[in-house]
């Protein structure tokens, strides 16, 4: 009769423990398509580069979110300024990929469990071109039947990341840099 105790208060102990660790787990959400476009205004032209293929990971239970891109694989109008991104400004090669981690400020507050649009700030460091600066940046969730979105505009400087612009086109290419970042986040 001591058996069935020990088997149930066993029970009792891992059931609660499992369950735990499963409510942990479902608060992480991932992508591996989110979309990072970037728009450098230009008096000669459009410079602007999309990556589809970006991943993410966005961590409800510590509000801790990560990405990382390939560099090459942003995609342009034209080939030769997807060839000159990757050569002359990025150097893709010598640096191949780009990542950000960082924390949502106010993650605790955010009620991701109810349908709605939530608006918070990432704060966190961004690694291109082998140079980490900090950012921060608002960010907008959008809780639906499909998941939860997320959508991030902000602004860097070339030479903040020790990209440099060839002085033959200094003065049509800024040194200013807009990125929007869109993502469609599923359960892990």
């Amino acid at each position: 009769m001591r058996l069935p105790g020990k088997i149930s208060i066993k029970f009792y102990i891992v059931l609660p423990l499992c369950l735990f660790v499963y409510t942990l787990s479902a608060q992480k959400y991932f992508s591996k398509n989110a979309i990072l476009r970037f728009n450098s205004p230009s008096k000669m032209e459009k410079i602007e580069g999309v990556n589809s293929t970006a991943t993410t990971v966005l961590d409800l239970s510590t509000g801790r979110i990560e990405f990382a891109a390939l560099v090459n694989a942003f995609v342009f109008e034209k080939a030769l300024m997807q060839e000159h991104f990757n050569e002359n400004y990025l150097e893709s090669t010598k640096f191949p990929k780009a990542t950000f981690k960082g924390n949502l400020t106010d993650y605790q507050s955010l009620q991701f469990s109810k349908k709605g649009s939530y608006k918070s700030q990432v704060i966190g460091d961004l690694t291109m071109h082998g140079v980490t600066k900090s950012i921060a940046a608002p960010v907008e969730f959008v809780v639906d039947d499909k998941g939860i979105h997320a959508l991030c505009n902000f602004a860097i400087k070339c030479s903040d990341f020790q990209i440099e612009i060839p002085s033959v086109v200094k003065n049509t290419v800024s040194n200013n840099v807009d990125i929007k970042v869109k993502v469609d986040y599923k359960m892990l």
